[in-house]
């Protein structure tokens, strides 16, 4: 593990806003490093309002969106709502549809099957469209590569609105509306949306015409909110305060299915890590188990009975997937030991066999043992499959475009990508995409990093940083929960490993004076002996509350440790 200290902001800068603010230099040197320079930079930072959002119409194409949805209630036409089966896609299917509903009634939806149909909008359903006399079809959290599909529909007399966030490609859809911030003719001023975002600001633009204000359209952000915390784009502009005012919804009053699925892990609360890890793996197992229908049901269902029942069903979905990504990782794991690929710059395996709805989930477990850009692909419909997961700070998306020639199809981000494949190019392809990450990766991307913000002292921190760093919330991308570097500290006696095959970490840490922390390190019990040497250690961590039979206290998260200098 490297440990990479983030460069420290401008004296000047941290002053101002130490003045400005009257806030400690370590909040101050906080702010600036996510590039909060003045008072109100900062007040947006902390007291973010639904009013600091950006006008929808901004963003280029909305009024042609709008206007082609009012011609079609006009006209009494049928609009379909289609979307992608992850999380992203399904939340923007239950926001859209359940919104246009409350307006107009000749609204369906459309989830494509992973199996049968594959990522993104398909010609299945265009057909479906066109059976059930839709002519205005909305995709959200997909589209823009759709060139010959969106023309396929065109031909059949079927418009399109596309809502998507992903980056287009050199020709844009011939749809009606093209609504993608990532578009180099749109000045939308926040263009990092996920797809259910670019959905509400459609529902936004749209609510106005109908007098429907911000404050109306507040019951639709735990949907927003879920979305932005699994795609896991920056938590930044207004994707925060999106997130923020979501996850209050979500608190206090959640649509009954998300309620229901709060409600059988016994959580009265959800932070944003909630969200991240127990919310939105639920509602993904359902696209990647069953089909993503029952997410939107589940995310649609108004009965509370109702929505119960489909939650306990997702639990099942959720309880399967489970179990197949543990067996596939450990699959995955024995071909590369036996391949002889430990040392590769890469991870590429294959097996018919294995269940296209978690092989992206198992390129993440794997990137846990080899820390390399992975790839998984698994046998659909004759052709391989596969997902495609990068470690930090590499485009595996360039990488992928650079072996273009040898995929069929492809999408996605920096971090995580899609492809489809024919069985003959598998082998070609491996080589190309070893090649290409083995000439642009540079050397220290190919060792997991530790962040860190800032050194402090253990005698800097008390209740009201704590307090303060709460109000950094909710973090994210861009917006990490904040991680510190203390040197020289000691165990005060009480380390020990705790966990399943003690696996995790547990230290009461003091340095020289101060005042000594509980610290909790999960995956970092085979350090036991180096934190219990009695040789000073340095830490990287994080600051937490821990409650424990009432009383509540600071405890660090540990990070990692190493020998102090």
């Amino acid at each position: 593990m490297r440990w990479t200290l983030k460069p420290q902001p401008n004296p000047k800068t941290v002053s101002e806003l130490m003045q400005s603010l009257n806030v400690s230099e370590i909040v101050a040197s906080l702010l600036a490093q996510r590039g909060i320079e003045t008072y109100e930079q900062a007040r947006l930072f902390f007291s973010p309002t639904l009013d600091d959002l950006h006008d929808p119409y901004l963003m280029k194409d909305m009024d042609k969106a709008v206007a082609r949805i009012q011609r079609a209630m006009e006209n009494g036409e049928n609009i379909l709502v289609f979307g992608d089966y992850d999380v992203d896609g399904t939340t923007a299917v239950a926001l859209v549809s359940s919104y246009l509903k409350t307006i107009y009634a000749n609204v369906d939806t459309y989830i494509p099957d992973r199996y049968n149909e594959g990522y993104g909008v398909s010609r299945q359903g265009i057909d479906y469209a066109d059976d059930n006399d839709c002519k205005l079809i909305i995709a959200l959290d997909c589209g823009i590569k759709s060139v010959d599909l969106v023309a396929y529909a065109k031909s059949k007399g079927i418009d399109f609105i596309i809502c998507d966030h992903h980056r287009p490609g050199d020709e844009l859809p011939s749809a009606v509306a093209v609504l993608d911030p990532k578009r180099d003719d749109c000045d939308y001023p926040y263009d990092e949306l996920c797809g259910c975002g670019v959905g509400f600001k459609l529902v936004q633009a749209l609510g106005g015409t109908f007098g429907h204000t911000i404050d109306d359209l507040m019951p639709y952000l735990d949907l927003v909110a879920t979305a932005i915390a699994a795609d896991i784009v920056p938590m930044t502009g207004e994707n925060r305060i999106l997130a923020k005012f979501g996850l209050e919804i979500i608190n206090s009053s959640p649509r009954p299915g998300i309620a229901a699925l709060m409600q059988q892990q016994k959580k009265s609360a959800f932070s944003i890590t909630d969200v991240v890890f127990i919310l939105a793996p639920r509602i993904n197992a359902a696209g990647r188990i069953k089909h993503g229908n029952e997410a939107v049901k589940l995310l649609t269902e108004f009965n509370l009975e109702q929505a119960a029942q489909f939650a306990s069903e997702i639990e099942k979905y959720n309880a399967e997937r489970k179990g197949l990504d543990k067996q596939i990782t450990t699959e995955a794991l024995r071909q590369i030991a036996e391949n002889g690929e430990q040392d590769r710059f890469t991870t590429v395996v294959y097996d018919e066999s294995w269940h296209k709805g978690v092989i992206g989930i198992v390129a993440s477990r794997l990137i846990e043992t080899h820390y390399r850009p992975t790839i998984v692909f698994t046998k659909s419909n004759g052709k391989l499959a596969a997902s495609a997961r990068s470690v930090r700070d590499f485009d595996i998306y360039n990488a992928l475009e650079a072996c273009a020639g040898h995929l069929e199809q492809f999408g996605g981000h920096m971090y995580a990508a899609g492809m489809t494949i024919s069985e003959e190019n598998f082998l070609t392809f491996k080589d190309a995409f070893e090649t290409t990450v083995r000439e642009t990766i540079p050397d220290e991307l190919r060792i997991p990093e530790t962040v860190i913000d800032a050194e402090i002292d253990l005698t800097k921190i008390d209740d009201k940083l704590l307090r303060i760093l709460k109000r950094f919330e909710p973090f994210g991308p861009e917006n990490m929960t904040p991680v510190f570097l203390t040197k020289k500290v000691n165990d005060f006696g009480y380390g020990k490993t705790i966990g399943e095959d003690g696996k995790h970490l547990r230290l009461f840490v003091k340095q020289g004076n101060s005042e000594g922390f509980a610290a909790i390190g999960f995956g970092l019990g085979s350090k036991l002996e180096l934190a219990t040497s009695k040789k000073p250690i340095d830490i990287a961590y994080a600051l937490e509350e821990n409650e424990w039979n009432g009383a509540v206290s600071i405890q660090l998260r540990l990070k990692d440790l190493r020998a102090a200098e």
